[in-house]
């Protein structure tokens, strides 16, 4: 933690986080073409995105800012990895932090940990489900593909919406902010999969209000004031491994969670280095 991480950091706590983030809202779906064609170009341009990969390269094709954020990539811009046992990156992005879960804490940043329990809506069921499990945080930049996937197949068991802060999730943040994730809002996808409990973590942020899910669409917005729950016993959705399961409406963090010995992951993988949706993040746990 630096003075620039505070100074990046401490204005964010009396921002009207969710009052911008709807005018962010409006701004990304507005189909003015001279606005919606420079914002695309200007974010080409800053970010340096590969359009070359996107299934319509066209920048001045997309209907919306958001339309062209959340853009499909050709078939074959993301191989899936074949290796066997393999575990799929969910996204595109930079991994914040992977590794275990120390009884029922992950580690935010250097000196920092917060609650899975508290990640996942509080409830202690919930949390004991990933109870010395492991987990892996990806960070998406805005030059990141937005789609996010999954990384085995699994049977959707319940999905919680979590209402919080909208604080930016970017490293300078996430070293200064206490319990950065824990206390954004976010949407939880708890899975049952051949490894047990997965939990996929879709964690808001500043602009980044809007979050949706293959099975339910849009869930935020509108935000709420309680948590709430949708539980799945009959007819419950099944995502096949690779399949995509959600989007975030600009950047944000997805927490990938599983249990106690399931999983192992990439001995080559840490903080800071860039990952693609497809790849083997993982394996699965073997004696």
């Amino acid at each position: 933690m630096s003075l620039r991480d505070a100074l990046v950091s401490l204005p964010q706590y009396i921002l009207p986080h969710h009052p911008l983030s709807r005018v962010m809202h409006h701004l990304t779906r507005c189909e003015n073409r001279l606005w919606k064609d420079a914002f695309i170009r200007n974010i080409i341009r800053i970010y340096g995105v590969d359009m070359s990969e996107a299934l319509e390269p066209d920048p001045d094709a997309y209907p919306s800012f958001n339309a062209f954020f959340t853009r499909p990539l050709k078939p074959d811009a993301r191989p899936l990895s074949a290796e066997p046992g393999a575990l799929l990156c969910p996204a595109d992005g930079a991994i914040s932090q992977i590794g275990r879960i120390a009884d029922d804490s992950l580690i935010q940043a250097k000196g920092k940990s917060f609650s899975a329990t508290e990640l996942l809506g509080g409830d202690p069921a919930r949390g004991e489900l990933f109870r010395d499990g492991h987990f892996a945080t990806i960070y998406l930049s805005p030059r990141d593909y937005h789609r996010l996937h999954m990384p085995l197949t699994g049977t959707l068991r319940e999905m919680v919406h979590v209402p919080g802060r909208l604080f930016s999730v970017n490293a300078a943040t996430t070293r200064f902010v206490p319990n950065l994730f824990a206390r954004n809002e976010r949407v939880v996808a708890v899975f049952d999969t051949e490894v047990g409990p997965m939990a996929l973590v879709l964690v808001g942020a500043i602009f980044v209000a809007s979050i949706e899910t293959v099975w339910h669409g849009v869930v935020t917005p509108p935000t709420a004031s309680q948590i709430r729950t949708w539980v799945y016993s009959e007819d419950a959705p099944r995502l096949e491994k690779g399949a995509e399961m959600g989007r975030f409406n600009m950047g944000s963090t997805i927490v990938v969670l599983f249990g106690k010995d399931a999983v192992d992951w990439g001995k080559d993988l840490g903080e800071g280095d860039k990952v693609r949706m497809g790849q083997a993040l993982g394996y699965r746990h073997t004696v």
